[in-house]
């Protein structure tokens, strides 16, 4: 499991990422499971969840660099935090690879997607018809989209709180695409954590990553 990108953000907060190459068996002797964990992962039948849930907590153990327990539940929202660590953590994956983002300071919220040309299918789904105006067509369309949903995914996680609508309740402003990475603001509201967030994006090869933390500007 090699540990293919890391960015420290600042001084608090960082993110990495891990290939998951293991099978579910070398994955789960990095690690040390409590019976209601093991029970878990039988519910998500093998394949790619398992190694995808298996990837993050392994990437949190090399990121916390510990050998000690780590405690990783979820909240009544389906939102994980640390109860043994003091930081703050958001979890993503998609298809072979993990992402961890933390923060000894922030509430964050991170997010990897596969850059796909059938997202333009579902834009509408998740984007406005006023954000979809200013997402013209070109080679640079399905980037811009994608970095959309990773920004609005990477907020919804950041605030924790389910009935909140990619839709109707985030609105990502206009902003000037580049290829080589940068940052747009989405407006949230209806949520505990309204406010304006400046979401970074960057492309990982074939994939898109959108993270954030919980300053408003």
């Amino acid at each position: 499991m090699p540990l293919v990108y890391e960015k420290n953000i600042d001084t608090h907060t960082r993110f990495a990422i891990w290939r998951i190459e293991e099978n579910a068996d070398e994955l789960l002797a990095k690690l040390q499971l409590k019976q209601d964990e093991l029970a878990f992962l039988k519910k998500l039948n093998k394949g790619k969840r398992t190694l995808n849930w298996l990837g993050t907590r392994a990437l949190l153990r090399t990121m916390l660099n510990t050998t000690g327990y780590i405690e990783c539940p979820s909240d009544a929202n389906g939102k994980p935090f640390l109860s043994n660590f003091s930081e703050k953590i958001s979890l993503s994956h998609s298809f072979d690879y993990a992402a961890v983002m933390m923060s000894d300071k922030y509430d964050v919220g991170i997010d990897m997607e596969l850059v796909k040309p059938k997202i333009d299918i579902i834009a509408r789904k998740f984007l406005s018809s006023i954000e979809l105006d200013h997402i013209a067509e070109g080679e640079n369309r399905i980037d811009m989209l994608t970095a959309c949903w990773c920004a609005k995914e990477a907020v919804y996680k950041l605030q924790g709180n389910k009935g909140v609508s990619f839709k109707d309740n985030m609105l990502v402003e206009p902003f000037q695409f580049n290829p080589q990475g940068g940052h747009l603001f989405t407006r949230l509201s209806g949520s505990k954590m309204d406010g304006r967030y400046k979401v970074y994006y960057e492309r990982f090869g074939d994939y898109m990553i959108g993270y954030v933390d919980e300053r408003t500007f």
